[in-house]
C-alpha cells in the first residue's frame, strides 16, 4: 500500500471512529427495552453506516474481508454461509471472491417458502439463478438440489444492524438469524460470526430472550471474541 493509500486509509479509520462515537451516544440517549427504542436505534446505525463514502465502503470491506479469512482459515471453515449486501451493509463481494478463489464453498439465505420466518441455505455460484424476495433482497431461486442443511454449514457470518461488546447482535427485526442460531452451541454447528462496519458498535443493546449473542464479530478495525 502507497503512502497517500495509507495515509487515506487512516484518515477513513479516524472518520468512521467519530461516527461510531456519535451513534453511540445517540444510542445512550434512547430508552431501552421497548420496540420503538430498538427500531430507533435501528434507524441510527443504518444512517450512519449509510453515510460512509464509497471510498469509506470499499477500504472498510477490503479490512473486514482479510481479518474473516484469517478466522476462516483458522477455523478450517469450507462451507461458509453468508449474505449479499444490502442496505449499506458492509460489502461481502470481496469475501465471496476470495473464499471462491481458495475453494471454499460459498451459500447463501432464502426465506423458506413454506415456513414463515425461516431461512434456507442453498449453494451459491457466479452463475446461481437469483430474484429478489420480499424485502427486495436478492437470494437464490429454490432449487432443492441447492440446499445445505445447517449442520453441514461450517459457518455462518451474519448481517447485522448493530453490536455490543458483549457479543450481543441486532439484526432488523425479523427475528430469522435467531431463529436459524437458537440451538448452535448445544449442536456444535454452524459456528456464527458477525461482520459489520465499526460505526454499528454501540455502547449496550437492548436485548430480549430471544436474542442469539455471537462468539465473534469481525469489523475493518478487529476481530472481537466472547
Amino acid at each position: 500500500m502507497s503512502t497517500s493509500s495509507k495515509l487515506s486509509y487512516l484518515h477513513t479509520q479516524s472518520d468512521t471512529a467519530h461516527l461510531a462515537v456519535n451513534v453511540a451516544s445517540q444510542a445512550t440517549n434512547i430508552p431501552r427495552h421497548t420496540k420503538e427504542s430498538r427500531n430507533q436505534l435501528r434507524k441510527a446505525i443504518r444512517t450512519a453506516r449509510k453515510s460512509l463514502s464509497e471510498i469509506e465502503q470499499t477500504q472498510a470491506s477490503l479490512s473486514a474481508c482479510q481479518r474473516m479469512l484469517e478466522q476462516l482459515q483458522a477455523n478450517n471453515a469450507q462451507h461458509v454461509a453468508l449474505y449479499l449486501t444490502h442496505d449499506g451493509e458492509l460489502a461481502t463481494t470481496p469475501l465471496i471472491s476470495a473464499l471462491w478463489q481458495l475453494g471454499i464453498h460459498t451459500y447463501l439465505p432464502r426465506l423458506h417458502p413454506l415456513n414463515t420466518g425461516q431461512l434456507l441455505f442453498l449453494h451459491y455460484s457466479a452463475d446461481t439463478p437469483m430474484q429478489p424476495n420480499q424485502f427486495g433482497i436478492l437470494e437464490p431461486k429454490l432449487d432443492v438440489r441447492a440446499i445445505i442443511p445447517l449442520t453441514e454449514l461450517d459457518v455462518v457470518i451474519t448481517p447485522l444492524v448493530a453490536f455490543d461488546l458483549m457479543g450481543n447482535r441486532m439484526g432488523m427485526g425479523g427475528g430469522y438469524y435467531d431463529r436459524m442460531l437458537a440451538n448452535w452451541q448445544r449442536k456444535g454447528k454452524p459456528l456464527p460470526m458477525g461482520y459489520a462496519h465499526d460505526c454499528q458498535q454501540v455502547t449496550n443493546l437492548p436485548c430480549e430472550h430471544w436474542d442469539v449473542p455471537l462468539p465473534f464479530i469481525i469489523t475493518p478495525s478487529r476481530v472481537l471474541t466472547f
